[in-house]
């Protein structure tokens, strides 16, 4: 894939795993908002925290216990609902608490999501976006009360959206004003080796962004090249390999990285192998065949993690689209000494930009075939900037339709790209200008919460970590649905309209239901 290419032909535009069985522990007014009214609400204030629509969050304890079992006696329990719907002013907001009442066999006139708490499936690690260089030297430019604002609205559960992912670049990427490496050109014994570039800007946006969680933010990193010395087109950008004689110094180049930043007091949890190892891109960008990176793995990046006491971080293979998925990761993990270093599986969603559909079936296949490796979905992007779409609706259903198609399909974890960009989409040093789900006018300080910023808070809010997902399934293909418990025992259910109707359904679970209203174009958590 390519990211850009996706980018141009993207538009407007379902799956349950394997479940394990845990018992039920029994016991006796919309209105229309033009373009300059969104941005004056969404600026001023983060608005589900100003019109006092915060709800409470869930707490991930130090920690995740198999969440308890429901009360099966679910008669009169009270369901909250928030809402997020085109054309109205809801925006994560609080719009209706529901009661369970008895129902029987639903009619087959009677639209209904049928929820099951006893069918468990994955456990949620988190939700999050990327913290790259672009993002933090925006934040920069933003005055301090700006600051805190994004902090919170990304990053505080009960403020904001409550992030607890992170995903940054290793060295440059295309979000970075121009291309840089840890080391002095030719350095192969990496004496040189600094992230002194990123304490200007990135490094310092990180720290706040972990003291925002309360230290519980979940990072990894991911390379876009090797030096261009170390590759066959001497080139950072433009794709090429990386030479056979450096593989050991690269896979070094890992653990200096993850030992220089944890002395920045920021822990790594995990990396990545190579970000788009099958696209040859106009920015930094390596290609690995299939057996290049399942060969790198064994025979250079495992054992040097192991050997440098890294042995306990996550590595990551593939960390690209879906549509070639299955033929990566079967390749490698069909070698067990490659496999015994793999934690999971990193993907992206850009296999449109071939013109077809996103092809989660790949992802389930993936998940069905290899179920003891974890899936994360490590990056993705709507559009190429334009600002007159800012607004555009599509733009946050391209994330509702992701992320339950991709929890449904197994994912563990969701990582959206660039939390934060400028009035332009960027910075990039090649042009490469891209939605983020806030962006920032740098001359004015303001702040634009679009659509996708909601619509990814309604799982970032309410699916903690230690989560478990949960049974789900609508009886029509008008809506989508997926469904999660939390460590604490509350059931979240996220329900998306993608229709220009109105419609009106059950949510049913074990003989109890309630009736719900959901708007055209809208997405919905039903929490009780």
């Amino acid at each position: 894939m390519n990211r850009k290419a996706y980018n141009k032909r993207n538009s407007q535009r379902d799956n349950i795993g394997t479940w394990r069985h845990i018992s039920i522990i029994s016991t006796s007014s919309t209105m229309k908002i033009d373009r300059r009214s969104f941005l004056v609400a969404s600026s001023s204030a983060l608005v589900l925290g100003k019109k006092g629509l915060s709800p409470t969050a869930y707490e991930q304890s130090s920690e995740t216990p198999e969440p308890p079992g429901i009360d099966s006696t679910l008669q009169g329990r009270s369901i909250a609902v928030y809402t997020t719907a085109d054309k109205t002013n809801y925006r994560l907001s609080a719009t209706e608490t529901l009661t369970f009442k008895p129902m029987g066999q639903p009619l087959e006139t009677q639209i209904c999501v049928f929820v099951d708490p006893s069918k468990r499936a994955q456990t949620i690690l988190g939700i999050g976006g990327a913290l790259t260089d672009a993002s933090a030297e925006v934040f920069a430019k933003l005055p301090s009360a700006k600051q805190r604002e994004i902090l919170d609205a990304y990053f505080d559960p009960h403020k904001g959206i409550g992030y607890t992912i992170g995903r940054t670049n290793i060295h440059s990427c295309d979000f970075s004003s121009a291309s840089y490496t840890y080391v002095n050109e030719g350095d192969k014994e990496l004496k040189s080796f600094s992230v002194n570039h990123d304490r200007q800007f990135r490094i310092p946006f990180i720290k706040k962004a972990m003291a925002t969680t309360g230290g519980k933010l979940t990072l990894f990193g991911s390379p876009w090249s090797p030096p261009a010395f170390m590759k066959t087109n001497n080139d950072m950008l433009h794709g090429g390999k990386l030479k056979p004689e450096f593989y050991q110094s690269w896979a070094n180049y890992y653990t200096k990285f993850i030992k220089a930043y944890e002395r920045e007091g920021i822990p790594i949890w995990g990396i990545t192998i190579q970000n788009e190892p099958m696209a040859t891109q106009t920015w930094e960008s390596c290609i690995y065949s299939a057996e290049d990176e399942r060969d790198f793995l064994k025979d250079y990046l495992g054992p040097t993690m192991k050997r440098e006491g890294l042995g306990d971080k996550k590595i990551i293979a593939w960390d690209h689209n879906r549509d070639l998925i299955y033929q990566r990761v079967s390749t490698i993990l069909k070698d067990p000494k490659a496999a015994q270093y793999v934690w999971g599986i990193g993907y992206h969603w850009y296999e449109p930009w071939s013109g077809g559909d996103q092809m989660f079936d790949n992802v389930k296949l993936v998940h069905e075939t290899f179920p003891n490796k974890n899936l994360l979905f490590t990056e993705g992007t709507v559009d190429s900037f334009k600002a007159q779409d800012i607004t555009a609706w599509r733009l946050g259903e391209a994330y509702g339709r992701s992320m339950i198609n991709d929890f449904n399909s197994g994912a563990v974890g969701w990582t959206d790209w660039n939390v934060l960009l400028d009035e332009t989409g960027g910075p990039n040093h090649v042009g490469n200008f891209c939605f983020a789900p806030v962006h920032a006018n740098t001359k004015t300080g303001e702040l634009i919460y679009t659509n996708s910023y909601y619509y990814i808070g309604h799982f970032s809010k309410f699916v903690r970590p230690g989560a478990k997902r949960i049974a789900s399934s609508p009886s029509r293909s008008a809506l989508l649905s997926t469904a999660f418990i939390n460590p604490d025992g509350k059931v979240s259910v996220v329900v998306m309209n993608k229709t220009d109707q109105k419609i009106s359904y059950y949510l049913w679970l074990d003989g109890n239901a309630a009736e719900v209203s959901t708007l055209p174009h809208s997405i919905q958590t039903l929490v009780f």
